[in-house]
């Protein structure tokens, strides 16, 4: 199926109250002073409607790209333009006192992360000289999630959430979960690098912004947010020609990184772990979604950002709370202000009831400070943590 190459349509919330009453005035003095006989009307209420071009298209890693990735990690892309500022409410590391490390852990990570693993290290080496971190090869979280599991890793850094299969593994091992916490955001459009969720509808739907809630129930026969299923466009409370058109997903088939991400922030609620609508126009990669939306007014679907390869309407994801609606705005993802941003984790063995080994305490301590995100900044690839998530990590860390 060719890509439609036209634009991409990206909905924001237009500017605020205030701001808008300050640019009035500043227009009403300018009708005035040239004379024109009416001042300019009030806002208009809704979204601001900002075409972008489609990302380029991108391909699968040849195989001969795999196999260098797991030996050295894969080759970085070029940074994004735009690059995040830190969060100034970040705490600096500050070492514990008395504290004396001469500790080696080996290590796993994902092919996209061993140049930030490595920057990460070499920066707290500079206050704990006895610390050192060796990463294994081959370079892959899937392989270094088997490798913790089997007992021949300290430590595994993956940039998705671990598989299901993964952590029920782990628990027939040891007894309990692993150890997984967020140290780093993901990417906003770096594809292969962790790239932003986005939901698209066709350029020609007139929604603009769905809620955890309703793509809970459009997606899932679990519905464990509550409501009846939603099928159809006019269960949305569209009207005329669309209120009886089905509602067709387009989406990843499992097991998949992204799809288990959708799964966990959108279908699953407090342990319960939600399961698709049996009727799900699956494909086995991310590739063809944003083309087989643009191709079907119907069509609804999700896919990273770095693959918004056709002409469709990305739309707005209702908060956790509900109390706003946010677009996958670079801003809003680097804030971490839209509820689908990703996260890296580093994940260990920690069993309830011991203590954390405190070289890797003070390892995370210093990755969860200012002065750790700031080697994610450095990095220019990945989004560093904002205050809330940082604090959401450091509790983990309380015995």
């Amino acid at each position: 199926m060719s890509n439609l190459h036209s634009t991409v349509a990206l909905k924001f919330p237009a500017l605020c109250k205030a701001a808008w009453v300050c640019c009035a005035c500043l227009l009403t003095a300018n009708a005035v002073a040239s004379g024109d006989a009416q001042p300019a009307p009030p806002s208009a209420q809704g979204n601001v409607e900002w075409p972008l071009p489609p990302a380029h298209p991108v391909r699968p890693q040849t195989d001969e790209e795999k196999r260098l990735g797991q030996e050295v990690g894969r080759t970085l892309p070029t940074p994004e333009l735009l690059q995040p500022t830190l969060d100034p409410t970040l705490e600096p590391y500050s070492p514990t006192p008395g504290l004396k490390i001469d500790r080696h852990f080996t290590a796993g990570s994902s092919d996209v992360l061993p140049a930030l693993v490595e920057a990460w290290a070499t920066a707290f080496q500079r206050h704990f000289p006895g610390f050192s971190l060796e990463l294994a090869r081959p370079l892959a979280g899937s392989l270094g999630a088997r490798e913790l599991i089997a007992g021949r890793l300290d430590l595994v850094f993956v940039s998705r959430e671990l598989k299901p299969m993964d952590i029920s593994d782990f628990r027939a091992s040891y007894g309990h979960d692993p150890f997984s916490v967020p140290v780093s955001g993901g990417s906003y459009r770096h594809f292969g690098f962790l790239d932003t969720l986005a939901f698209m509808v066709h350029r020609d739907n007139p929604i603009e912004r769905l809620s955890l809630e309703q793509l809970d129930a459009i997606l899932s026969t679990t519905r464990h947010r509550g409501g009846s299923a939603i099928r159809t466009w006019g269960d949305l409370g569209l009207t005329g020609e669309w209120a009886d058109r089905p509602i067709n997903v387009y989406g990843i088939r499992p097991w998949n990184g992204i799809e288990e991400f959708v799964r966990q922030r959108v279908l699953s609620v407090d342990g319960g772990r939600g399961e698709w609508r049996e009727d799900m126009h699956f494909d086995s990669t991310f590739f063809p979604i944003a083309r087989r939306v643009a191709a079907d007014p119907s069509g609804l679907g999700y896919t990273g950002m770095s693959v918004v390869d056709s002409a469709v309407k990305v739309i707005q994801v209702g908060t956790e709370d509900g109390s706003a609606y946010v677009a996958p705005t670079y801003e809003a993802v680097a804030s971490a202000e839209y509820p689908l941003s990703r996260l890296i984790y580093l994940n260990t063995n920690w069993p309830p009831g011991q203590p954390l080994d405190p070289a890797l305490r003070e390892f995370l301590r210093f990755i969860l400070s200012s002065d750790g995100q700031a080697v994610v900044a450095r990095h220019a690839i990945f989004l560093p943590l904002r205050a809330a998530q940082v604090a959401s990590s450091l509790a983990l860390l309380q015995d």
